[in-house]
């Protein structure tokens, strides 16, 4: 609740007027990184321009990287940008998010896109994770029906990791 006891304070704090203020601040900082994502032209904007101040996007063509490894090397830059697949009926859909709080300035939200775009040019440098002979495997499979050789790598990779995971999180010390 103490989450909750905090945002009655800003509303109180900041009124009506500075509440929305900061709200439509956080919204305008939404549209400068959506933009600048857009002008790249290597991204689909998932998310919508109302609600909650995010942007969700992911790869228009995802044949080469993915939107896993765009996360982990914002990293080096400082970005923690989460990256996740969508729930069931939509695993095939990986997005990136970003959620704009009232900390995040326009100057931020502008490096974030430079730190992307060169993400991107050093990821057009290195050979793609999946070999082309893979994606037409894959798609060769979806017309068949069968599952295809990459996503079968693909699951017992993420039933390993579990393992892995479940395995650190009982052998620590209390």
């Amino acid at each position: 609740s103490s989450q909750v006891i905090a945002q009655y304070y800003q509303l109180i704090r900041l009124g009506y007027e500075g509440y929305r203020n900061v709200m439509e601040n956080c919204r305008e900082n939404a549209m400068v990184l959506k933009e600048g994502l857009e002008k790249s032209g290597r991204f689909n904007i998932i998310s919508k321009d109302n609600g909650v101040p995010l942007v969700a996007f992911s790869f228009k063509d995802n044949s080469r990287h993915d939107e896993f490894e765009v996360s982990d090397m914002l990293r080096r830059f400082g970005w923690i940008v989460p990256a996740y697949t969508m729930p069931p009926d939509a695993q095939h859909v990986t997005v990136l998010r970003v959620v704009i709080r009232e900390d995040f300035s326009r100057t931020l939200a502008e490096r974030l896109v430079i730190d992307i775009l060169k993400v991107l040019s050093e990821l057009d440098m290195i050979p793609g994770k999946i070999p082309a002979a893979k994606v037409e495997e894959k798609e060769k499979a979806a017309k068949n029906g069968k599952k295809s050789e990459l996503e079968l790598e693909r699951e017992i990779t993420t039933v390993w990791r579990k393992f892995v995971l479940d395995r650190k999180k009982t052998n620590g010390v209390c």
